[in-house]
């Protein structure tokens, strides 16, 4: 498999330094949807603070792709909502990091969360 960042810089607005227009995927054989996940620790409870709440995501999301024989480096476009657009730095950051400074295609939606508790859900796709 194959990726190819498109990331045209005429007739369109700069991406910024953290996410890219698209991702060109060529021959992939699998593709992994992940579900909203949440900053839950394995009991379900909310991790306290907006920090943890991420730390919490990015574990759970790499549990879900090692599941799957894939690791970060199969994502290949995010999701984020956030209950709070002040959420939005501290979100960036903590994907990039999580990512390993890999930029893809990605989006953050200010969003009512199902629970209150929780303050940010991310959504990946992943093709291997």
């Amino acid at each position: 498999m194959k990726m190819i960042v498109r990331n045209p810089t005429h007739g369109i607005y700069p991406a910024t330094s953290d996410y890219v227009h698209a991702m060109e995927v060529q021959e992939p054989t699998r593709f992994l949807y992940v579900a909203g996940t949440m900053g839950l620790d394995e009991k379900g409870v909310a991790g306290k603070s907006l920090s943890e709440q991420l730390d919490l995501i990015w574990s759970n999301i790499r549990t879900i792709l090692a599941s799957a024989d894939m690791s970060v480096d199969n994502i290949v476009r995010l999701t984020s909502y956030l209950r709070d657009p002040a959420y939005a730095e501290e979100n960036a950051k903590a994907r990039v990091k999580a990512l390993n400074g890999r930029i893809i295609p990605t989006i953050g939606i200010v969003a009512q969360t199902l629970s209150s508790d929780w303050l940010v859900e991310i959504e990946v796709v992943a093709a291997a």
